[in-house]
């Protein structure tokens, strides 16, 4: 409330201070805001590109699947699988995007050749190869579309927070400045002008003092007899 501020210079300063810094923090939270909209944008057009291609790897790697089960047998297919030695390794750092955090996921073993898949040359075929392949690159969507949908998200929640921020200021904070600013400038004039009425009812009363006092001399000199030479 404006009324619960003292209307004083000091505090009118204090407040004009807290405006500016306010004011220039809002429009550095408005770029911040735009920025990672243009960038959170930027992410999702990314990410639907490497959703359809992740749903159509996943759509071949299906394929590839069923076929190999049909042509060699479910046995053939299950034995090829579980003779793979080395797993892929997942490593995950972290970059900046606008001030935001958001993981960067390395992937190491993913794609094998056919002998470090375990099940040898004489043990496979073209159909089980191929399967192999098809959930290797599979594999590799999944991991570039888990890098990009959780930036994606990080980004969408600095975005929220950012909006928040910015609505608080423009909304809440600077309407609440610019009331109290007004507040006091407003007492401050009244002051002013009760100040100076003030002064001019003093000066009028002095000039009116003096007037008296000038008044009265002047009889006292008239009454005063004249002496005879």
């Amino acid at each position: 409330m404006a009324e619960d501020v003292k209307p004083t210079r000091k505090n009118l300063m204090a407040i004009e201070d807290r405006i500016d810094l306010s004011e220039r923090g809002h429009d550095t939270l408005e770029q911040k805001r735009d920025g990672l909209i243009m960038e959170f944008m930027d992410i999702l057009d990314q990410a639907q590109d490497i959703r359809n291609e992740l749903d159509a790897d996943y759509e071949r790697a299906q394929q590839k699947l069923d076929m190999a089960r049909a042509m060699e047998g479910d046995v053939a297919v299950r034995g090829a699988a579980a003779a793979l030695k080395e797993h892929p390794e997942i490593t995950t750092q972290s970059k900046n995007i606008m001030g935001v955090v958001v993981p960067q996921i390395e992937s190491s073993k993913v794609r094998k050749s056919l002998d470090q898949r375990g099940y040898g040359l004489l043990g496979s075929s073209a159909r089980i190869d191929e399967t192999a392949d098809a959930y290797e690159e599979l594999l590799e969507s999944i991991i570039l579309a888990a890098e990009v949908e959780t930036a994606m998200q990080k980004m969408l929640e600095e975005i929220e927070t950012t909006k928040r921020r910015v609505n608080a200021l423009e909304f809440k904070l600077l309407p609440e400045l610019y009331e109290n600013q007004d507040y006091i400038e407003q007492k401050l004039e009244e002051q002013e002008r009760e100040e100076i009425f003030r002064l001019k009812k003093i000066k009028d009363k002095k000039e009116e003092e003096e007037a008296e006092a000038e008044a009265e001399a002047a009889e006292s000199e008239r009454e005063q007899p004249v002496s005879a030479d």
